[in-house]
């Protein structure tokens, strides 16, 4: 035998059998996205039907197709349209209505873009926001629920509520033909639409009606508190309402809704409704126009009794004085919310609870019934409490708080109001508090504020000073610019109530009333 092999075969029994170590496989190379992005127009998950635009944006090779349907494809954008990026792929489709995204009927899924390049290399990417295609066919509705249902203008996110126009009664029903992210978009009339957050609405089972109706004849009275219109429906509809001055009136416009009034019977007892009439400004949008006496508006509600619209009309105080009146006071914020601070680390909470509270001393004083939104260091949702004033029924109210802003220069006091009609209220304590020698900063309107949305009664709100600029915060700690404040707001709505004392019936000066 060879003397190698022997070799062999002596190390193999010596140091047992040759073992081949195990090759760890190498990772795959990572494949090369063509598509880095694919979204959609606003990134959130929607809801269309046919005549809808679905917007589509990709960040991606560029020179490719991209495609999404069933074949629908993107432009490609010239770079100088996009800061210079190259491979940004865009398109505005509008939905047909045979388009499909392959799901069962009522369920959203991504959308799903794909890419071919020129030299055959293809990629795919789902967006990471979901898109329901509806059937036009099915009616989907929707009623609304609890005190505080409003609808939307569009789809604003301004934390104050910009987009806001109005609340509305509970159990009114709506027209869903869309949503994005949490707001469903309603149609209210022909080519009129608004937006309706998902909290505040319950989806209806299938085989609903479309909200329509005709109106039935109307009653107008009065009782011991107020007047009153009612116009008889068939359903529950959407409505919007405006308060204007000069001349006061009060427009309401029923979506849905069309003439069949015969009569509208005007009783006796009526004190502040001077006359109504309705107009129809398209076939399914009814206009109720309320025309006021006095110039200055005291508020209004508007409701429904079964499928009876109701509007409630506030009749003025019997005495213009702040004697005999009960004002709500709105100390802003309170317990866990505690608003701005300042470089000493005051709190707004602190502050504005401060000021509220010395203000009642002086309208109580005055003979006021004050009513606080909070009398201590509290947490009171903002819905609560104007849910709260809503049911108390106040004359005024004035909201207190404290301004904050990024620059420590910016300084002085503002008011703010919502509707146009309470806009005396807000400059009257505007006037008074610029006597404090504060920066003025403005009289502030169309401002969207929760405590500024009720319609029953006139309300303004007032930032009294930045507690973010040095002077300004050290004039709010102090507790006798706090009385100032509280003194000069007093003073704001009694002024305020000598104005309406002037301006008597419709607007006419009355020498009289002026003297009182």
């Amino acid at each position: 035998m060879p003397r190698c092999l022997l070799l062999c075969l002596w190390l193999s029994c010596f140091l047992g059998p040759t073992v081949v170590p195990a090759q760890t496989p190498r990772p795959p190379a990572p494949t090369l996205r063509l598509i880095e992005k694919a979204e959609t127009i606003p990134a959130k998950d929607q809801w269309l039907q046919p005549g809808d635009r679905l917007q589509v944006r990709v960040k991606a090779q560029p020179g490719a197709l991209v495609t999404m349907l069933n074949g629908v494809p993107l432009a490609e954008l010239a770079p100088a349209l996009v800061q210079g990026q190259r491979g940004v792929y865009q398109t505005s489709y509008v939905v047909q209505p045979g388009d499909t995204l392959g799901t069962a009927a009522g369920v959203g899924r991504p959308l799903l873009l794909r890419l071919t390049l020129p030299d055959g290399r293809r990629d795919s990417l789902l967006t990471r926001t979901t898109v329901r295609l509806l059937d036009p066919t099915q009616l989907l509705l929707a009623r609304t629920r609890g005190g505080l249902a409003y609808l939307n203008y569009g789809l604003g996110e301004d934390r104050l509520g910009g987009a806001k126009f109005g609340y509305l009664d509970s159990l009114v029903l709506l027209h869903v033909t869309g949503r994005v992210a949490d707001q469903y978009r309603v149609r209210l009339a022909d080519n009129q639409t608004a937006w309706v957050p998902e909290e505040v609405v319950r989806l209806q089972p299938a085989g609903g009606l479309v909200p329509v109706s005709l109106t039935g004849s109307w009653s107008v009275s009065g009782d011991e508190q107020f007047d009153y219109v009612r116009v008889p429906l068939q359903e529950r509809l959407p409505y919007r309402s405006e308060l204007l001055p000069d001349p006061t009136r009060l427009v309401i416009d029923v979506f849905g809704a069309t003439s069949n009034t015969n009569w509208i019977t005007q009783r006796a007892g009526l004190r502040e409704i001077e006359d109504v009439y309705y107009q129809q400004p398209q076939p399914d949008v009814f206009r109720i126009v309320i025309n006021l006496r006095h110039a200055q508006s005291w508020g209004y509600a508007i409701g429904y009794q079964g499928n009876v619209l109701t509007i409630r009309v506030r009749r003025p105080p019997a005495k213009l004085e702040l004697k005999g009146l009960t004002v709500a006071v709105d100390a802003g914020h309170g317990g866990d919310n505690q608003g701005a601070v300042g470089a000493s680390g005051v709190m707004e909470k602190n502050l504005t609870l401060a000021m509220a509270q010395k203000l009642r001393t002086l309208l109580e004083k005055e003979g006021a019934t004050v009513l606080m939104t909070r009398d201590a260091d509290v947490s009171v949702d903002n819905g609560l409490r104007v849910l709260r004033l809503r049911k108390a029924l106040p004359h005024l109210l004035v909201s207190i708080h404290v301004n904050s802003a990024g620059a420590t220069e910016v300084q002085g006091t503002a008011t703010f109001y919502r509707y146009v009609a309470f806009r005396p209220l807000s400059k009257a304590i505007y006037d008074e508090i610029l006597k404090t020698g504060l920066k003025p900063w403005g009289n502030v309107g169309a401002f969207n504020f929760g405590l500024n949305g009720p319609t029953e009664y006139p309300n303004a709100l007032v930032e009294t000073a930045f507690v973010s600029n040095p002077d300004d915060e050290r004039r709010l700690v102090d507790p006798a610019f706090q009385q100032q404040i509280a003194e000069r707001i007093t003073e704001g709505l009694k002024q305020f109530l000598k104005a309406n004392r002037a301006k008597g019936i419709r607007g006419w000066f009355s020498k009289e009333a002026a003297e009182q």
